[in-house]
C-alpha cells in the first residue's frame, strides 16, 4: 500500500474525531439556535439588539470563566453571586462618602477578593469540602448585604461609573461585552498555554499523585478561590453600574447559571477534563436562547426552569453514556 492511501486513512479518521468532540455538536446546537430564532423573530438579526443581548449575558460569563477552572480542578464556589451582592453593598456604602468611580471598582473588586480568600483558606487549609464551606458563606454574605440594605436601595452612582457597565464602543458594541472577551483570551492562555493551566488538569485528574510530582495543590486552589472572588466582584462593578443601583436580591440565582454554562461547556463536574473553548460556545448557546426568548415576551422563570433542565441533562447523558460502554465491555 502507498503513502497516499495512508493519508486518505488519516485524514478520515481526523474528520471523524472531530466530529465527537463536545465543542463541535454544541457548535451546530448553537448555530440551529441562531438559525431558528433568525427565522423566528424579524428584530433578531438588528445588529444593535444582537449588541444589546450581551447584556444578558457578559456578567454571568465573567463568573463561568474562572468556575471552570474551579471545577477542572474538582472544587466549585456557590457563593459568587452572594460575593456580587456584598461587593456591591461595600460600593454603595463607599458611594455614600463620594468616592470616585476608580475607587469604587477598586472596593468592589478587593471585597471579592476578600470573600474568595476566606473559601480558599476555609477548603485548603482546614481540608473542609468547597461545596459545603461555600454554601455556609453564601448565606453569609448574602446575609450581611441583606441586613445592611434591608429594602431599602443604594443609587445615585457617579456617571462615570454608569458608564463602564451602560456604555458603548465605536457606538454600538457594550464596553462590558469587550471586557468578556478579554477575559476569554486571558483565561484561555492560562488554561491552554501555561504550566499552571496543565497542572489544574493534573489536580483534577489525580490530587494525590499531583503531590507527589511536586505540585502545591492547595496553593494553587487557593489561587484559584481568590481569583473566582475577585471576577465575582469585577462582574458586581458592571452590574451596579449597569442596573445603576444596589439591591439585596441582585445576581440572585447566577451561581446556577455560571455552572451550567460550565457543564454545558463540556467540563467534566468530577474534574480533569474540559476545555475554555466549549465553555464560551456554551456562554454564547445559552446568551441566544435568552435572547430569543426575551423577544417573545417569556417570563424569566420559563429560563429558569430551562437552565435547571439543561444543568440535568449535560450532567446525566455522560454518565448514562459511560454506563452504556461499561456495560458492553
Amino acid at each position: 500500500m502507498t503513502s497516499r492511501y495512508q493519508v486518505e486513512d488519516r485524514a478520515a479518521h481526523f474528520w471523524k474525531e472531530l466530529f465527537k468532540r463536545w465543542e463541535v455538536l454544541l457548535l451546530g446546537i448553537f448555530v440551529m439556535i441562531f438559525v431558528f430564532n433568525s427565522l423566528h423573530s424579524d428584530h433578531f438579526l438588528d445588529p444593535y439588539n444582537l449588541a444589546d443581548s450581551t447584556f444578558n449575558f457578559s456578567e454571568k460569563a465573567l463568573l463561568a470563566l474562572p468556575m471552570a477552572l474551579l471545577i477542572i480542578c474538582r472544587e466549585i464556589d456557590l457563593s459568587v453571586a452572594a460575593i456580587m451582592a456584598l461587593s456591591s453593598m461595600a460600593m454603595g456604602l463607599a458611594n455614600q462618602h463620594g468616592l470616585s468611580a476608580y475607587e469604587l471598582a477598586a472596593i468592589g473588586i478587593g471585597t471579592g477578593v476578600l470573600c474568595g480568600l476566606m473559601n480558599g483558606v476555609l477548603v485548603t487549609k482546614f481540608r473542609l469540602p468547597s461545596i459545603v464551606v461555600t454554601i455556609g458563606t453564601m448565606s453569609l454574605f448574602r446575609g450581611i448585604a441583606s441586613v445592611v440594605l434591608g429594602d431599602q436601595a443604594f443609587t445615585n452612582y457617579p456617571t462615570e461609573f454608569g458608564e463602564w457597565g451602560q456604555g458603548y464602543a465605536w457606538g454600538i458594541i457594550p464596553k462590558e461585552f469587550i471586557v468578556f472577551l478579554v477575559a476569554i483570551v486571558v483565561f484561555s492562555l492560562l488554561l491552554h498555554a501555561t504550566t499552571f493551566g496543565r497542572r489544574l488538569f493534573a489536580i483534577g485528574n489525580n490530587p494525590i499523585a499531583s503531590r507527589f510530582t511536586g505540585i502545591r495543590v492547595e496553593q494553587h486552589k487557593l489561587f484559584l478561590f481568590v481569583l473566582m472572588g475577585a471576577m465575582a466582584g469585577l462582574a458586581s462593578v458592571l452590574l451596579t453600574a449597569r442596573i445603576g443601583s444596589t439591591r439585596p436580591n441582585m445576581a440572585l440565582g447566577w451561581e446556577l447559571e455560571a455552572i451550567t454554562m460550565v457543564i454545558l461547556g463540556g467540563v467534566s463536574i468530577a474534574g480533569g477534563i474540559g476545555t475554555m473553548l466549549g465553555v464560551v460556545i456554551a456562554i454564547f448557546t445559552m446568551g441566544m436562547v435568552t435572547y430569543g426568548m426575551s423577544l417573545d415576551n417569556i417570563p424569566g422563570i420559563i429560563m429558569t426552569i430551562l437552565v435547571g433542565f439543561l444543568l440535568l441533562v449535560t450532567i446525566t447523558v455522560p454518565a448514562v453514556l459511560r454506563l452504556g460502554t461499561v456495560r458492553k465491555e
